[in-house]
């Protein structure tokens, strides 16, 4: 590698988000098979990417109360899997997202630890809050958490984990005594933990969540790109010191989609036309559901918006797709979207694929490569992860094409350095904030 050029990083996210991703050739339930997950690995590992990331949800998508097939594709569990996927790779980071609300320290300190040891050091861990009833009433605590509190339990889950990994370090001897708002424990740790702790992987965008990024984080799922992202990675990596880090400690990473093309115009081609595939007829119509409140269903998706008004007191009809919306936000975003269909003669599948698109990195493999670089260069990012948009074979094109690209020019390795996720990030063994023993 030229050492001169900074290190670009890479994941990529399996794709079961039918809001992403459109499958095809395939009969129903292959995307959960285990051939596509390690099929995904595989195709990554040859790319000297730095990590798979599996994501998860906690409840199906409901439309007026009823399970809808948008979104239902099933979920494994996902340290299972990885485990299984550890077996078929050799060095490639396997990350797995495990929510912090609705789970307990000691079991997940347990399973995380084992699938860690089982890969070689090899596991990240996603974590996620969520805090609303609608998916708590799944759980023993049949509620949610406030926006403040779920950071909170967070940190103080992310703190005992690593109290018991290091008492577990020391030869599970040692007795762990922790008593905190959400969690009380003692006794001795019984772990599989073999001394490198799983890499800390968060998405976050609020206030608590980018200081909770700075404070635990040592990987950023983003979803800024452009000035956006690069307002966003110095507001995060500036919130480091005062936790006791260094920039070179905590990696972000945006999520970006791409189509390769035998030029740039070929290639935005492309890309909008995969957008549309993705967005099917019952898709934008369970878009328009989350925003009006309403049934639409007799709507045709090929055809003008509705001509009715959203129901104010209808934000649950669709339940799982939060818009995050009063009554009022919902109305002034229904306004807008007519504008915008009415300005540019557009259909309703023609303007949900409009409205729900992010930017893909579209051209030649040179052209795609020159951008990833420059965001990693102009201090937007430390790499990327790459959202298949579609599948199977979705990662096939940037590996064959655009990773040569990318290793010409001295930003990724050709060959592994290391056998750990840790070692493909440039990590430290340990996260080097000192573990909280108790309070």
């Amino acid at each position: 590698m030229n050492l001169g050029r900074r290190r670009l990083h890479l994941g990529v996210l399996f794709p079961v988000n039918p809001t992403t991703t459109v499958w095809k050739g395939c009969r129903p339930g292959s995307q959960i098979d285990f051939d596509a997950i390690a099929g995904l690995a595989r195709t990554a590992e040859r790319g000297r990417f730095d990590y798979l990331l599996l994501a998860d949800d906690l409840r199906l998508p409901e439309r007026n109360g009823e399970v809808t097939e948008i979104g239902v594709a099933g979920r494994h569990d996902l340290l299972t899997i990885l485990s299984s996927v550890s077996a078929v790779t050799e060095r490639l980071g396997l990350v797995a997202t495990v929510n912090t609300t609705f789970n307990e320290p000691y079991d997940m300190a347990r399973q995380l630890a084992t699938v860690n040891h089982l890969s070689g050091g090899r596991l990240g861990w996603n974590t996620v809050t969520t805090p609303d009833a609608w998916v708590g009433q799944n759980f023993r605590r049949g509620g949610f958490l406030p926006h403040a509190q779920r950071y909170e339990r967070a940190a103080e889950f992310i703190r005992l984990c690593r109290s018991i990994w290091a008492a577990d370090e020391a030869g599970g001897g040692v007795p762990l005594a922790h008593e905190g708002p959400h969690f009380h424990a003692g006794g001795l740790a019984a772990t599989a933990y073999d001394g490198v702790e799983p890499v800390l992987v968060q998405a976050g965008d609020s206030e608590q969540g980018r200081e909770f990024a700075a404070a635990h984080a040592e990987v950023v799922y983003s979803r800024k790109r452009g000035r956006a992202g690069r307002e966003f990675y110095a507001d995060v990596k500036g919130r480091l010191a005062r936790h006791g880090r260094g920039p070179e400690q905590l990696k972000i990473m945006p999520a970006i989609t791409y189509a390769v093309g035998q030029s740039r115009a070929d290639a935005e081609e492309l890309a909008r036309t995969r957008r549309l595939d993705i967005v099917t007829p019952e898709m934008a119509i369970y878009y328009l559901e989350g925003l009006w409140g309403r049934d639409l269903s007799a709507y045709d998706p090929d055809g003008p918006l509705p001509d009715i008004a959203p129901d104010p007191d209808g934000a649950a009809f669709v339940t799982g797709r939060p818009t995050g919306m009063d009554a009022q936000r919902r109305a002034d975003r229904v306004a807008f979207l007519r504008q915008v269909a009415e300005s540019r003669r557009l259909s309703i599948r023609q303007l949900v694929a409009l409205v729900t698109h992010t930017k893909a990195l579209a051209g030649t493999p040179s052209d795609i490569a020159t951008e990833m670089i420059d965001g990693v260069e102009g201090g937007g990012c430390d790499g990327y992860i790459i959202v298949p948009d579609r599948a199977p074979g979705g990662l096939d094109d940037f590996v064959e094409h655009v990773v040569p690209e990318l290793q010409s020019r001295g930003v990724l390795p050709a060959e592994y350095g290391s056998g750990t996720l840790r070692g493909h990030l440039g990590l430290p063994e340990h996260h080097r904030q000192p573990a909280n023993r108790g309070r």
